[in-house]
């Protein structure tokens, strides 16, 4: 083992405190919007200051979360939206990022610039919203699905990973009678799957918080995704449709009103929270791949 100097211990024990403070820093709000969503509403609403425990353990608020068909029918078009929406992006940018990453590859630089010009040009909320309309994706589910199917941030983080597979693989697969899709399927993909995880995973985060595009877009409440319910809920200061029915007292309809926006964030967070796990490993060969050249 190597001997460190006192200074090293030093610098090394501060970094330690200081990352945790600021790891408590980031996690708290989660953790008060958690612990707040079981707390009765009485009690958190006299409340002052941190939260470090639930203030008694009251579940009636996620009952009347989950009581309502609503919620049900938001949750079911969000795994739509990001399921499918996923998938097409990932086709969309897998296929355009390999055709880029080969080289020799004829307009290769123009097809490019092309892609680069989107991220800093757009054609503005009106055209795109006159173009969904003339293209009859208006009050459907592709007008989610196709307008961001195709990001370029993700397609040039994919095309480092694909550049990153050494050509004499792929020219061995040739030799051997391989097409450039069965290229493409059997030794390009295998190889850079931390990428694609990556990036499968940016896709369907992106979906799940996805709530603007449903507002502008959709018009029947069965095709509103979960966010878009959420967000509605947040706003509305009149929740009778959560209470109406359920007993609640109507002086205490204000209180549990609080209470439910906290449950209904971490109904609609813990799902995407629960993905991470089986993806973060991926991430840093991922995002970092053709980052380094040797």
């Amino acid at each position: 083992m190597i001997k460190r100097s006192k200074g090293e211990i030093i610098f090394e024990i501060f970094n330690i405190i200081f990352l945790a403070v600021v790891a408590i820093i980031c996690l708290y709000p989660m953790l008060y919007v958690l612990l707040a969503s079981f707390s009765k509403p009485s009690e958190l609403m006299s409340h002052s200051g941190l939260l470090i425990k639930p203030l008694g353990f009251y579940t009636e608020a996620y009952k009347e979360v989950f009581a309502r068909e609503s919620i049900w029918v938001a949750y079911g078009n969000t795994f739509i939206y990001v399921i499918a929406g996923t998938i097409i992006s990932l086709i969309l940018t897998a296929t355009f990022a390999y055709v880029l990453s080969r080289k020799g590859l004829y307009w290769n630089k123009a097809l490019s610039i092309f892609a680069l010009i989107t991220m800093y040009f757009g054609g503005g909320m009106i055209p795109t919203f006159l173009n969904v309309i003339d293209l009859g994706l208006y009050n459907t589910r592709w007008a989610i699905l196709l307008p961001t199917a195709l990001s370029t941030y993700n397609m040039i983080i994919m095309r480092s990973g694909f550049a990153a597979v050494p050509t004499a693989l792929e020219e061995a697969a040739e030799i051997d009678g391989a097409s450039p899709f069965r290229t493409f399927v059997s030794i390009v993909l295998p190889l850079a799957l931390p990428t694609v995880a990556v990036i499968a995973l940016y896709y369907a985060v992106a979906q799940w918080n996805a709530w603007f595009n449903a507002a502008i877009y959709l018009m029947d409440t069965d095709l509103l995704p979960l966010q878009l319910f959420l967000r509605k809920i947040l706003q509305d200061t009149n929740i009778s449709e959560f209470t109406a029915g359920g007993g609640v007292a109507s002086g205490d309809t204000l209180m549990l009103a609080e209470v439910i926006k906290y449950a209904v964030i971490i109904v609609s967070v813990v799902p995407i929270l629960l993905l991470y796990p089986f993806i973060q490993k991926y991430f840093t060969k991922g995002v970092m791949v053709g980052a380094v050249k040797e």
